[in-house]
C-alpha cells in the first residue's frame, strides 16, 4: 500500500511533490528548508535557527503521517557549510535526545541559495 500525504499547516510544496509517501510501515519525509508556516517565507538566519524551524516542520509532517520523531530510523542532512556541522548537531540533538536514528550528513548546494540546511527522513510506523 502508498499513501501520499500533504499535511495541513506544513510548508506548502515547492514542486510535485508530497510531504511524505508512506509505502509499508515506512514513511518518506520530503526534504525540509527553513521555511516559515506562518508567513509563507524562507527563514533564513544562523544554522541553530534555521535546524530547528527545519526539524520542527518535519515533527509537523510526521505527527500528520502519524508518526514521530522517535519514529525516524534515517535521517539525511544537507549542509551548505560543512563548517556548521556541530551547530547543527548540537539542535539536531535537543529534537532527537535518546532516539538517535541513523543519518548522512553531507555538504550541498542549496535550492535556495540564502539557506544554510535541509533535512529529509524516513520513520517506520507499523500500520495497526
Amino acid at each position: 500500500m502508498i499513501e501520499r500525504f500533504h499535511i495541513p499547516g506544513a510548508p506548502k510544496p515547492a514542486g510535485p511533490y508530497s510531504h511524505a509517501v508512506r509505502a509499508g510501515d515506512y514513511i518518506y519525509v520530503s526534504g525540509q528548508g527553513p521555511f516559515n508556516t506562518e508567513t509563507g517565507q524562507y527563514e533564513i538566519g544562523d544554522i541553530r535557527h534555521e535546524t530547528r524551524i527545519v526539524i520542527t516542520n518535519i515533527q509537523k509532517i510526521l505527527e500528520g503521517a502519524g508518526a514521530t520523531l522517535a519514529d525516524v530510523v534515517k535521517c539525511s542532512v544537507f549542509l551548505k557549510d560543512v563548517a556548521e556541522f556541530s551547530a547543527m548537531n548540537e539542535v539536531y540533538g535537543e529534537f532527537f535526545g535518546a532516539a538517535k536514528p541513523a543519518r548522512t550528513t553531507v555538504q550541498a548546494v542549496m535550492p535556495n541559495p540564502a539557506m544554510h540546511v535541509e533535512i529529509d527522513c524516513v520513520a517506520y510506523k507499523p500500520l495497526a
